[in-house]
């Protein structure tokens, strides 16, 4: 074979060998496609009517009722926006530049959101007292949901629930219609109905968690918690919102979260709407809240309780203490009764015998089904006002800037002689402090100067600037001899009986523990 038909033949090797390589490559991307069957056009079928209706549909779970509920709800939730002043906001000492210089002069000021329900056509909307709190005059702004805008004045507050009523000039609004929250359920399906993080008229679903929940976030001393927990979804800007039950009834006003990182995390809490709904119509028509006392102190029963009170189960509320010539005195109501039920409503929680109870007005009568001693008897009260009184006496504030003194070895030697001794007791959780009187510097009167919370004083209801009248029958008029008597009851395992004047003037009686 010559050399030029060697080199032809290496050519046409080289080629076959690169149209092999491409067809090769042309299989494996695709390319070439065999008609294996005969091809045929094939019609879609579309229908504008589902399969399921509406009707259908909401037969068959109470989720596909939300787009209705969604509908008729959204309008009666309005956005609200409040300025406050940031007047206790610190001062950088080292930003010494114009705008640090002229807050000095000019409080700086922030704006706040949260949500409110309209409960009624001419323009009372429910809401927090957080959103509103602090709120400059003519500094809320109230939004619909069709846009329009107004300016809201605050109608009243009450801390103790944290409720407020706004007003708007406006008429024929969309109104919520309230629904019983008595008769809500844990397990059912509610839908939160808000504002969070600016974004109108969010709705988000969840199921009720639990009942009569105490979450301790209210700071009044005569706070009323016993909220309903809900894991639908609830955030900042949430707060006075509305918690709607699948027939679109107002069952609560959404008010805090439990969370760790500050946003949603599945727990939720709304005011119930029986409770809210009377907060409402008092300052509606009063201007402000009125609230029915029985004058006791209270505590859940538990299996300690239950023990040491002889009662076989573990239900109702413990009196622990009871106000002198108050309604509970007065109608025979004595410390260790346990209070079963609030005109047949039984209570198994102190905040919810506290719920029961804020349902009615002063002068309103209640009847208390009360286990006493192995016996289940009836007792009707009268409830009374409550009165704010300063405190008993004002002695006690000049004190308060001083350090703590925990030891009784702290107290400086010459503290008699000063007018002041203290002494902690941390077996029943409290600080006692002795005040020498104007009168006769040898003869003291002593307060109860710190109570730690969950303790044992805590859970029986003692609380700071109450004065101690007696214990254990022992007059409290001398530290030395109140602490002999509480260190001898510690040692021989016995209770310790007190008897105190609150801040307001009421007579209370305590059992530790």
């Amino acid at each position: 074979m010559t050399f030029r038909e060697k080199l032809l033949s290496g050519i046409l090797l080289l080629l076959i060998g690169i149209m092999l390589g491409m067809i090769l490559m042309l299989f494996r991307q695709g390319s070439f496609s065999f008609d294996l069957a005969e091809v045929r056009f094939t019609e879609v079928n579309r229908s504008d009517t589902p399969f399921w209706t509406n009707e259908e549909l909401e037969k068959i779970d109470d989720r596909f009722v939300f787009r209705n509920v969604a509908r008729n709800v959204t309008p009666t939730v309005v956005f609200i926006e409040t300025v406050v002043s940031n007047r206790n906001r610190r001062i950088d000492q080292e930003d010494e530049n114009e705008e640090g210089f002229w807050e000095r002069f000019l409080p700086p000021r922030a704006r706040t959101v949260g949500s409110g329900v309209i409960i009624s056509s001419d323009g009372y909307i429910l809401t927090n007292n957080h959103v509103i709190e602090d709120a400059l005059r003519d500094g809320i702004t109230i939004t619909l949901d069709d846009k329009r805008s107004f300016d809201g004045r605050v109608v009243g507050r009450d801390p103790s629930t944290d409720l407020a009523v706004l007003k708007v000039d406006a008429l024929n609004l969309p109104s919520i219609t309230v629904g019983n929250s008595d008769l809500v359920e844990v397990g059912e399906w509610v839908m939160a109905i808000g504002n969070p993080f600016r974004l109108r008229s969010t709705v988000t679903a969840g199921i009720v968690g639990a009942l009569s929940r105490d979450v301790q976030i209210i700071n009044d001393e005569y706070r009323i918690e016993s909220f309903i927990q809900t894991d639908a979804a609830i955030n900042r800007g949430n707060s006075g919102g509305a918690l709607v039950n699948t027939s679109g009834e107002l069952i609560g006003i959404n008010t805090a979260i439990a969370t760790q990182s500050g946003t949603y995390q599945g727990y939720g809490f709304a005011v119930p709407s029986n409770l809210a709904l009377k907060v409402a119509t008092d300052i509606i028509e009063f201007g402000e809240v009125q609230r029915g006392m029985m004058g006791v102190s209270i505590q859940t029963v538990d299996a300690r309780i239950a023990r040491r009170v002889g009662l076989e189960t573990i239900e109702g509320v413990a009196v622990s203490g009871v106000g002198n010539e108050s309604a509970a005195y007065e109608a025979g109501i004595r410390p260790d009764d346990v209070i079963l039920a609030v005109n047949g409503e039984p209570v198994n929680e102190s905040n919810r015998l506290q719920e029961r109870v804020a349902m009615f007005r002063p002068n309103d009568e209640i009847t208390l089904t009360v286990w006493r001693r192995g016996e289940t008897i009836d007792r009707t009260l009268r409830l009374r006002e409550r009165v704010v009184q300063p405190p008993v006496t004002s002695r006690i504030e000049q004190f308060d800037d001083e350090p703590e003194l925990n030891e009784w070895s702290e107290i400086p030697g010459d503290g008699r002689s000063r007018g002041v001794e203290q002494k902690s007791y941390e077996e029943v959780g409290f600080t006692l402090r002795a005040l020498s009187t104007p009168e006769d510097p040898d003869k003291f009167n002593i307060y109860i100067h710190r109570v730690e919370r969950n303790s044992e004083a805590w859970n029986r209801g003692l609380r700071e600037g109450s004065e101690l009248l007696e214990l254990n029958n022992v007059e409290a008029s001398d530290l030395q001899k109140i602490d002999k008597e509480i260190f001898e009851a510690i040692q021989n395992n016995r209770s310790l009986n007190l008897k105190v004047q609150t801040r307001e003037g009421n007579i209370g009686y305590f059992k530790l523990p």
